[in-house]
């Protein structure tokens, strides 16, 4: 057991040490573009990146000073649309519902990013799309560097996918790390978090 502790935390090590810091960066710039301008965020994410997705827009309003939204927060408005219109366009249909437009930005939290050969998270590929027609600043934290979000958005961090066994677990955990370092980020950051401001 002790073992793989050791082994689990030393891929995580390697995995951070590997990061694109400059792309970490490139993608907080974008983000300060979105606030600046007046746009929404709309944060995408399925399974536990649903998870990351409804926890950083709280962040992302209370501390960044965001207009944000994750489709996944709204369980009767998710499903309703799933079981009428289908999976592969429910985010797609919530955007749209949502009017999204060019001042608005679309945040994508996924371990692959979509694959649309693979049939793989259509609804993260079809909800870029629709983004990338309407002008939205489009941005992603991944896992792969060969999915649809690494490939089709403005600004995307990918997580390297040193430890292939691993994948998931590393992906979720370290965007956890960096969308906390984003609005941790002088840049994005205008409000003091509660345990901090406490002296």
């Amino acid at each position: 057991m002790s073992d793989f502790t050791e082994q689990f935390l030393a891929e995580t090590a390697e995995i951070i040490a590997a990061l694109d810091r400059a792309k970490i960066e490139e993608l907080v710039v974008r983000l300060a573009g979105v606030r600046d301008a007046g746009g929404r965020l709309f944060i995408l994410g399925v399974g536990g990146s649903a998870g990351h997705a409804g926890h950083a827009v709280n962040d992302f309003r209370k501390i960044c000073g965001f207009e944000a939204y994750a489709p996944t927060d709204n369980v009767s408005e998710l499903t309703a649309r799933v079981n009428d219109e289908g999976w592969e366009t429910v985010f797609e249909e919530w955007l749209k519902g949502s009017k999204i437009g060019k001042n608005d930005g679309v945040l994508v939290f996924s371990v692959g990013g979509g694959n649309k050969e693979k049939n793989i998270s259509v609804n993260i590929i079809k909800a870029l799309e629709l983004a990338k027609s309407e002008g939205c600043v489009t941005l992603g934290i991944v896992g792969s560097h060969d999915g649809f979000t690494a490939n089709n958005a403005d600004t995307c961090v990918v997580i390297p996918p040193l430890h292939p066994d691993r994948r998931t677990p590393h992906t979720e955990g370290l965007a956890a790390v960096i969308w906390h370092l984003v609005v941790s980020h002088p840049l994005l950051k205008i409000a003091e978090t509660k345990w901090e401001s406490v002296r």
